[in-house]
């Protein structure tokens, strides 16, 4: 007999949309303030996709704070809430959500805003994965990372000792998953969207609304 669904959290991260501060690798692609709305179109697009996908209630961690009119909008328009994301690298502000999240909620699934392509069915999956009781799912990244980690328990050794930032980071991942002896499952790999030839592939993969130009 299959087990009962549980209830789920999902954990959006998203940085302020501040020209010059977000998106900088299309710079100077594209100008700063074009950047930035970019940004946020893609924040939301990734909230809607969140909310409308029915898995779960939504929380939009914020950097640096919440104290920005635009996470403010992003309330108001979403069934969500909003927390400040804390100090320190990826990985500590990662570990940190997920401590909190996991008090509150038996399963956590946290995702970025710069993958598009990430579904309602992989958000679905991914909670139909955690609710089997397979301890981890992640979501890859074409580039080595990764658009999308789930939990049933926290562990901090997890994010520690990570390259956030490189095409590392999902290898090193399963290492640390390795020696957790947990096991995992992984969805099919997606796209994000950081470089000048991904804001193309925008327009060609069927997100051509999410341009700000």
């Amino acid at each position: 007999m299959r087990p009962n669904p549980v209830d789920c959290c999902i954990i959006v991260f998203a940085k302020a949309p501040i020209p010059g501060k977000v998106k900088t690798r299309l710079l100077p692609y594209m100008s700063a303030q074009t950047s930035a709305l970019l940004h946020e179109k893609l924040v939301l697009h990734c909230l809607k996709t969140a909310v409308e996908s029915g898995v779960g209630h939504v929380e939009l961690w914020c950097s640096p704070s919440t104290g920005y009119n635009f996470f403010t909008q992003c309330e108001k328009m979403f069934p969500i809430k909003l927390y400040s994301q804390v100090e320190g690298n990826l990985g500590e502000r990662m570990a940190h959500a997920f401590k909190e999240a996991l008090k509150r909620t038996p399963l956590v699934l946290l995702m970025g805003t710069d993958c598009p392509a990430l579904s309602h069915h992989d958000l679905k999956e991914a909670k139909e994965t955690l609710n089997r009781g397979i301890p981890v799912v992640i979501s890859p990244a074409e580039d080595g990372g990764y658009v999308l980690i789930g939990l049933r328990e926290y562990e901090e050794r997890l994010f520690e000792g990570i390259s956030w930032g490189t095409e590392s980071v999902l290898e090193e991942t399963r290492e640390r998953i390795k020696i957790l002896g947990w096991r995992w499952r992984e969805l099919p790999r997606r796209w994000d969207v950081d470089r000048p030839e991904d804001v193309e592939r925008l327009r060609m993969e069927g997100f051509g609304h999410l341009l700000p130009f």
